[in-house]
């Protein structure tokens, strides 16, 4: 049973990503029949720790003592926590919370800190798209999803960005003690007990023209045209260039082929015009070149994991239709 929760902080933690931990954790709502957690919040780096907002300090009497008795221990996100070395008595706590069978959940950059303890070796695992790559790079036995909200791979748990860090928790306590517990907290935090889809459908793509040498124009003139079906015989046409010369060329310089880079642009312009627009889903196929509204929702739901009703939603809130 999940009974004893413990978070750990270093120097420079965020300190809402804490309250999210305490938020889920950390309050006594008996009074809703909900269970009470002995939580506690513990320090690796002594009894005062400065966060990453200036003059908020946090005072605990506990240290890494405390974890030894956590049924799960929490690593909140922290400043500079890609970069930083970490102390072994900390990684050896967690190493062992793990291997005795406490769940151990980091929520955004925390992340590093289960790396840096091995504890993401061949493990899949979540971290804020922003540090997906860095994440990659130092831990390369680790398999990072970027595109997801959460990754459990009990005991290891890991969360994306701040609100992910809710999810996670969220999660947990749906598997640890059931839907209806994990619904009612939700509800007294006001908000969603389960969100669809992941990631991508809040990372900005921009789209890289700079070293299109040989195909930027044509890549300007096939955003103009995304309605329009095109071949690459016709595309290699207006480079003047040979099909095959024109396919290389692309994927040389885009990093992907002509079909994939039309469907990640018509899938931009579809939730440009969900989040800009009141227009319908066969408008909205019709614009983006999908043609039917099943279309849309089809590579919608591939592309970022939700579909565009659930995206509107998201994004427009009560303007949604």
């Amino acid at each position: 049973m999940l009974t004893n929760v413990a978070a750990v902080l270093l120097n420079g933690a965020h300190p809402f990503e804490l309250g999210v931990v305490c938020e889920v954790f950390g309050l006594d709502r008996s009074d809703e029949g909900l269970p009470v957690y002995d939580f506690a919040v513990a320090s690796a780096e002594g009894p005062n720790l400065e966060t990453h907002v200036p003059g908020l300090t946090v005072s605990t009497p506990y240290g890494l003592d405390r974890l030894e008795e956590a049924d799960l221990i929490v690593v909140p996100a922290g400043s500079d926590y890609m970069g930083r070395t970490y102390p072994p008595e900390l990684l050896d706590a967690l190493v062992r919370g793990a291997d005795r069978g406490a769940k151990v959940l980091s929520v955004c950059s925390g992340v590093f800190v289960l790396g840096a303890a091995g504890l993401l070796d061949g493990r899949r695992c979540a971290v804020h798209w922003r540090h997906a790559e860095t994440l990659a790079t130092r831990h390369p036995l680790a398999k990072v999803e970027p595109d997801v909200l959460y990754v459990d791979e009990d005991p290891v748990i890991t969360s994306a960005g701040t609100a992910s860090g809710i999810d996670a928790c969220l999660h947990i306590v749906r598997k640890e003690q059931g839907p209806e517990v994990a619904n009612s907290i939700a509800r007294r935090m006001v908000v969603p007990p389960h969100r669809d889809g992941g990631q991508a459908q809040y990372i900005e793509r921009p789209l890289p023209r700079s070293q299109c040498d040989t195909v930027g124009e044509v890549l300007v003139w096939m955003e103009r045209h995304l309605s329009e079906e095109v071949t690459v015989e016709q595309l290699a046409a207006r480079a003047h260039m040979s099909p095959r010369t024109f396919a290389r060329r692309f994927q040389q310089e885009t990093g992907t082929t002509p079909y994939r880079w039309v469907l990640r642009q018509r899938v931009l312009l579809a939730q440009e015009l969900l989040e800009g627009t009141d227009g319908t889903m066969d408008f909205i196929a019709d614009r983006t070149g999908f043609g039917t509204a099943a279309a849309l929702r089809h590579q919608f739901v591939r592309a970022l994991g939700t579909t565009p009703h659930a995206y509107r939603r998201t994004f427009r809130g009560s303007q949604a239709a």
